[in-house]
Parts: structure tokens; C-alpha cells; sequence
């Protein structure tokens, strides 16, 4: 779909096979062009009707000559806030553009505000991904090339196309993102994935090391070894920079590791076989830290960004970690593999440990964690742990600007005995209460001292079977936005063009 930008004062509606407007219940969120002013009695009577019968998600149309002119109620779906339900009524458009074959049709958006327009654009782009790399016909979806012009008034122009432009960016970097996610895992394993990282480097300017099996066990960065030592495809750990901060002394310095299991078999603890297909997901951490860094490069955000991509495929070969084995962490601890199929912990360990070691002010690390998060939360907000009351903060206020949920849980202290183990310093899994919880525990053990950090469980949230909001079934990049904006308010550029 490609996004087209028009003021409303000089637009025209001849040629226009449609013209969509926005309403919240007798309020329109556009205006009609001049040259279908007349129109205006016809559509108040139907956003009259429509809010007489409080419909939630409701349409209406009417020809007008040779122009189709369509109504939407913008949803009121609960659990949504407003830019959110916006991005829903954008993805509906385009469904129903789809529907009726349409090459072009306008958006009257010219009454919305800043945040508002750009939710707009982003629910078009996100809801137009369509991942047909292994379909057998390589048609695209009927009238995926399809125009949407965006009506805005003449005032908000320049603001309005500095939003699409910055919508496009990052969500360029979502959809590619979920093009990793889905990805099988055999056709994407940790060296195909640093090779991606490479290419992504040379083209948005950023620094980057490759660590290979070698490097890592010389180096003392065991997770990673002992978790993909089993599979005759090596672990990777690739570390990327984006130097927009200033140098000066106390400047942020955010480091994003994600867990980058290309597969998860479980490994010596093998997984039952229903659902494991969905497992070529478990590198969607990986994924997202890299795509939210390549945005936040486009966007030459001023600050200092890295990016540490923890890569392994978890797999029960003959040299695979047994349960009972025992190796130390690069911080010096020693941990004894209770259960294999808990590897990503045992991964992010050396991200953390390598965020250390580049000096980093602030960490978020993201990783399809638990299953034990799903079950408290669901699958539509993400976990969040941290150490730090005023990055919390900092990200709540990111999450909300970005659209994507959060539930904030608790590092309980009374469970880290869970994790206790008699021969070595701790066991990689605790009880069954608390799998969550206890998961954060064990990854703080490995935290920097005095760094603000926060852990992302995005075991809900980063893939979807079903279609969910505005994503198709697979990978969502869900993530991605809300990393962006935590680089932008740690710059102090938030509500800066």
C-alpha cells in the first residue's frame, strides 16, 4: 500500500473512485473537499443513525454521482486507547479497500491531531503486511499496490508529512522484523541471522562484531556456547552501535539484547511436538532489538544506542548441555542446567554481560521467555521487570505513545531461594509457581551493578496465531515502537519533529 500525502483546501474529488471519512460517534475526525460540500446533510444523518444504535464497528455508504463515499465509526473496542483504535479503523479501510478493488481512494484526516495522524499511517502500513515468500503463487493479494491519499489541512502539511515519513520508518522496520520472525527455522539459523545484521549495518551506518563459537567460549561467554553447542549450526553474538549521543560523560548510553533462538526444541528437555512449529519464533527478541536500533538510525535520533543479538539454535545433537551439567557465566557464577529447554536465560546472559562491558546506562532486554507470562497476563500486553522506578516510568510513558501494552510484576526477592541450587550458585529454572518471576530473578543476578535495566517477557506478544488488532497471523514486531520511543525520551526529543 503506499501512503500519499494532500492538502484538503486544494484537493479535488473528480477521477476519485472513494472518499472515506472517520466519525466518533455525530463528530467527523475529517472534513468533506470543497467540491463535495454538499454531501454534508447526507452524512450528519447517518452519523445520526449510526450513534442512535451505538454500534461499536459500523460503516456506511452512499454513491454520490461517480464518487463512493463511505462512512466509519471509529471502533470502540475496550482495552484500545484512542491512537490504538485508530490504527484498527486504518487497517479496516484497507480491508475494505481490498474488498472493492479499489486503486485509490482518499482519507478526509485533516481534523486529527499529531499523534492521531500518525496511529493513522501506522495502522495502514502495519495491516498491509502480507509474508507470501513460501506461497506457490506469488500473486499479491488483490489491489495490495493500492493508493490511500491522506487529506490534511494546508497548516498541518509540513507536520503531517514529517509523521508519515517517520511512521514509514519504523514500521519499514516492524514488517521486516515479522520477516524474520516467520521465517522457518531452517532457513534462518544464527549465522544466516548475523548475516542479515551485517547487511543491515552497512546500510544504516552502524558499527558491528561478529563473536563465533570460537569467540564466545575463549571469550568466557558460555550461555551462548552451552546452549548451541548441541547444534551443528553454531551460536553468534552479534553486537551493533549507533553513536547519535554525545560523547560527554553521563550522556544515556541504552544497550536492547534480545534472545535469539532461531529454534527451540527444547533441546535434552525436548518439547512435546503440538505447537512446536511456532517456536521458529523464539529469536523475535533478537529481531526487535535490531529493528527498533535500524529505526532509530533513520530517524538520527541524538543518543547512544547498541544493540546485542544473543544467537543460538537449541537442538538435542550429540555434544547437546545435559540437564545436571554445570558451566560458569561470564560474570563469574556458576549455574547448573536444571532444565534445557530454559535456554534463553542462559543466552542473555552474555548480552547482559556485554551490555556491561560497553558501558551502558540503561538495558531492556526482550525475549519469548515463559510460558508462565502468558498464562498470568494473556497474550496481548507484554512483562515488564525492572530494577529502576524512574525507567519504569520512562517506558509506560514510551508504551503509551507507541500503542503497546505493558503489566508491570514485581522482582520478588522471597522467591530468588527458587533458583538455589547445592552444588552450584544457582539452578536455571525454580518452582512451577512463579516461572515469570523467578526467570527475571535469575537474569538480574547478571545485571551490571548500578544500571537501570528492565526485562521484556514478550511470550504473548511478539506472535500470534490468530489475527489479532491490525496484524495478520505471525510475527507482529510488536515491540519495536515502544523502544523507539524509550531512545526518544532518553534523549530528551519527545514532541520534536
Amino acid at each position: 500500500m503506499k501512503l500519499l500525502l494532500e492538502a484538503i483546501e486544494k484537493s479535488r474529488t473528480e477521477g476519485l473512485p472513494a472518499l472515506v471519512l472517520l466519525a466518533e460517534q455525530e463528530k467527523l475526525m475529517g472534513s468533506l473537499p470543497k467540491d463535495r460540500s454538499g454531501l454534508q446533510n447526507q452524512v450528519q444523518a447517518i452519523l445520526k443513525n449510526q450513534a442512535s444504535k451505538v454500534l461499536s464497528d459500523s460503516m456506511e455508504l452512499f454513491v454520490a454521482g461517480d464518487l463512493l463515499v463511505c462512512v466509519f465509526q471509529l471502533p470502540q473496542k475496550k482495552g484500545l486507547n484512542r491512537e490504538d483504535r485508530i490504527r484498527l479503523a486504518a487497517s479496516r479501510i484497507g480491508e475494505w479497500q481490498k474488498s472493492r478493488s479499489l486503486p485509490r481512494l482518499a482519507v478526509a484526516a485533516d481534523l486529527m491531531q499529531a499523534r492521531e495522524f500518525r496511529a493513522l499511517c501506522e495502522g495502514f502500513i502495519i495491516s498491509s503486511y502480507d509474508f507470501r515468500k513460501y506461497k506457490s503463487e506469488k500473486k499479491p493479494e488483490k489491489n495490495g499496490n493500492g493508493e490511500t491519499i491522506l487529506l490534511s489541512s494546508g497548516e498541518a502539511m509540513k507536520r503531517n508529512a514529517a509523521a508519515l515519513e517517520e511512521a514509514e520508518a519504523i514500521c519499514r522496520q516492524i514488517n521486516l522484523c515479522r520477516d524474520l520472525v516467520n521465517e522457518p527455522g531452517s532457513a534462518l539459523d544464527p549465522e544466516d541471522f548475523s548475516q542479515y545484521a551485517r547487511r543491515a549495518a552497512k546500510e544504516f551506518g552502524l558499527t558491528i562484531k561478529v563473536r563465533d563459537e570460537k569467540k564466545l567460549r575463549s571469550e568466557g561467554f558460555l550461555g551462548l556456547w552451552t546452549v548451541g553447542k548441541g547444534s551443528d549450526r553454531p551460536p553468534r553474538m552479534v553486537t551493533l552501535g549507533y553513536a547519535g549521543g554525545k560523547s560527554k560523560k553521563g550522556a544515556p548510553h541504552l544497550v536492547m539484547v534480545g534472545k535469539g533462538i532461531t529454534f527451540d526444541t527444547g533441546g535434552i528437555s525436548i518439547k512435546p511436538s503440538q505447537g512446536m512449529w511456532e517456536m521458529k519464533c523464539d529469536m523475535a527478541g533478537a529481531a526487535t532489538v535490531l529493528s527498533a536500533l535500524c529505526a532509530i538510525a533513520t530517524l538520527k535520533l541524538p543518543i547512544k544506542v547498541s544493540a546485542v543479538l544473543c544467537l543460538a539454535e537449541n537442538r538435542p545433537g550429540n555434544a547437546a548441555v545435559l540437564p545436571g551439567d554445570i558451566f560458569t557465566a561470564k560474570n563469574g557464577k556458576t549455574i547448573m542446567v536444571d532444565n534445557t529447554d530454559a535456554e534463553g536465560r542462559l543466552v542473555l546472559t552474555d548480552g547482559l554481560a556485554e551490555a556491561g562491558e560497553l558501558g551502558a546506562t540503561h538495558i531492556i532486554d526482550l525475549a519469548t521467555l515463559t510460558g508462565a507470562i502468558v498464562r498470568a497476563i494473556g497474550p496481548s500486553m507484554a512483562g515488564m521487570f525492572s530494577n529502576d522506578a524512574g525507567f519504569i516510568q520512562t517506558m509506560f510513558k514510551a508504551a503509551d505513545n507507541a500503542g503497546e501494552k505493558f503489566c508491570n510484576l514485581p522482582l520478588e526477592e522471597e522467591y530468588r531461594e527458587y533458583l538455589d541450587d547445592p552444588v552450584a550458585d544457582m539452578k536455571n529454572v525454580g518452582k512451577q509457581e512463579a516461572g515469570a518471576i523467578t526467570a527475571a530473578l535469575f537474569l538480574q543476578e547478571f545485571v551490571p551493578a548500578k544500571t537501570a535495566w528492565s526485562h521484556w517477557d514478550i511470550a504473548g506478544t511478539a506472535f500470534t496465531t490468530a489475527p489479532w488488532k491490525y496484524y495478520k497471523p505471525g510475527g507482529t514486531g510488536w515491540g519495536v515502537k515502544t523502544l523507539v520511543e524509550v531512545a526518544r525520551q532518553l534523549s530528551g526529543t519527545e514532541g520534536k519533529p
